[in-house]
């Protein structure tokens, strides 16, 4: 083992993961979150916020083609679409490979991290931001989508997930942040969401987060993939009234895969049928599952990973 720096992180009160870190790029906070950055050998770029990773350089396709394309191949042609969240580009950049785009909407709360960005992760972003058919947008997600009426064919909700009884991203997990979600998709659109990592010793929120967003939408099904950086399986959920998202044949998605011209690098079609069979234990745990977060007693996770619900109190 090599002496130097390394930065450990907490995934659970009792698990941790040790990186090694070659150089730290930047650190501090915003008026939101704290931030830090550092180059590794093995992942390239570490983005960190409050503490925990959020994407690295050398697989963060996987994380963003695993949570845009699933959704954006389920639509027969979308042309417009709304990212909650998703604050490096990366979510952007995944929806602007598709020539039938016409208007990609990012909303991202924080500026000082977006600009960021924009300037120490082009990995990331890879010039995303200056396509004309992007509009980023600095505010407070669901306050924009509560005063703008303008509506999409596919929403991607890219958020960290709501650790800590403080937290203001609990109100970004409710019944009625969904059902205001809906209300902004046009008829047959389409809605997809990363919720959690699948740790179902530690951490709850996927079954939460399921069971929260079947009450709103009428067809709503779980997918997952390993996400390396994260050492770890995620999950995802893809919901939509208009159809079941997940019912596509192989032949189909392939061949929406070979139209659109994506030139994905990890996902194909035979994977993307697979990532919606579920292992027994999970499956068992959304059925089983009762907690829905509304509005007034949105959910939460403990550091244990514990899902709870208390009155937000800002």
């Amino acid at each position: 083992m090599e002496y130097g720096m390394y930065y450990l992180e907490q995934v659970t009160p009792y698990e941790a993961i040790s990186r090694r870190m070659n150089k730290v790029l930047a650190s501090g906070r915003t008026r939101f979150q704290d931030y830090f950055i550092f180059e590794t050998t093995a992942f390239g770029k570490v983005l960190v916020l409050d503490k925990d990773v959020q994407s690295t350089e050398k697989d963060e396709y996987i994380y963003h083609e695993t949570l845009v394309h699933p959704a954006m191949l389920a639509h027969p042609e979308p042309k417009s679409v709304f990212i909650v969240g998703g604050g490096e580009g990366a979510t952007l950049r995944e929806v602007l490979k598709y020539k039938t785009v016409e208007r990609a909407v990012m909303c991202d709360i924080d500026d000082e991290l977006v600009e960021m960005a924009k300037t120490l992760l082009p990995e990331w972003h890879q010039g995303a931001f200056d396509d004309p058919r992007a509009t980023v947008i600095t505010e407070d997600a669901r306050g924009w989508l509560e005063t703008h009426p303008d509506t999409y064919d596919v929403i991607l909700i890219d958020l960290n997930d709501p650790v800590g009884e403080e937290n203001p991203a609990r109100l970004l997990f409710t019944v009625e942040f969904y059902e205001l979600v809906k209300r902004r998709l046009n008829p047959g659109g389409v809605v997809a969401m990363q919720a959690g990592m699948l740790l179902l010793t530690h951490h709850h929120q996927h079954p939460v987060t399921h069971r929260t967003v079947r009450e709103v939408f009428r067809h709503t099904r779980s997918y997952h993939n390993y996400i390396p950086g994260f050492f770890l399986n995620f999950g995802f959920i893809l919901a939509s009234d208009a159809f079941d998202p997940a019912a596509f044949s192989e032949g189909t998605l392939e061949t929406r895969i070979r139209e659109r011209g994506l030139g994905l690098r990890h996902l194909n079609a035979s994977f993307i049928e697979a990532m919606f069979v579920l292992p027994k234990d999970l499956l068992e745990a959304i059925q089983r599952e009762t907690m829905v977060s509304t509005d007034a007693l949105p959910f939460y996770l403990t550091e244990e990973g514990e899902a709870r619900q208390a009155p937000y109190q800002p």
